[in-house]
């Protein structure tokens, strides 16, 4: 595999690592495959064994926090296990933060602004915030900096 799939790639690891003796289940001889079959583990975990199917290969990877405890419990996990299963099943999302310190022009951006009369003119910031404006954009847009009878 290529890594594209961890989350299903460690519930396959796990399953063949369960005997189905260790919840009763019989053995009839020797099996195609080690450990719990799929059908088994979504019985066990009490879940449909398409969606069981649909998690080991990947076309599923957002288990709810009821189906991770199923899991965990069926595959005896011990608490670094089960934090384990819970960070492939919810990678942390890369967010972007906002600066800690509010986007502002320069005042000599904002002199430009205050002499620019010909047309409407905005600065913005990175998050389409409106950092200055000059008397025009305040006069056309509800969102500007400086009203439109400000001098600047």
């Amino acid at each position: 595999m290529d890594g594209s799939n961890q989350l299903g790639e460690f519930l396959r690891a796990r399953r063949e690592l369960t005997r189905p003796a260790d919840f009763g289940l019989p053995d009839p001889g020797r099996r195609r495959v080690p450990g719990l079959r799929r059908e088994e583990v979504a019985l066990l975990a009490g879940m449909s064994a398409d969606y069981y199917i649909r998690l080991e290969q990947g076309r599923d990877k957002h288990p709810s926090e009821q189906v991770i405890e199923a899991l965990a419990r069926v595959f005896t996990l011990d608490d670094e296990g089960v934090a384990h299963l819970r960070a492939l099943a919810r990678p942390a999302t890369r967010r972007r933060r906002r600066p800690s310190q509010p986007e502002r022009i320069s005042p000599r951006l904002e002199r430009l602004l205050d002499v620019w009369t010909d047309t409407p003119a905005l600065v913005v910031g990175r998050y389409l915030d409106v950092l200055g404006n000059n008397r025009l954009a305040a006069a056309l847009n509800r969102c500007s900096v400086k009203g439109p009878t400000s001098s600047g």
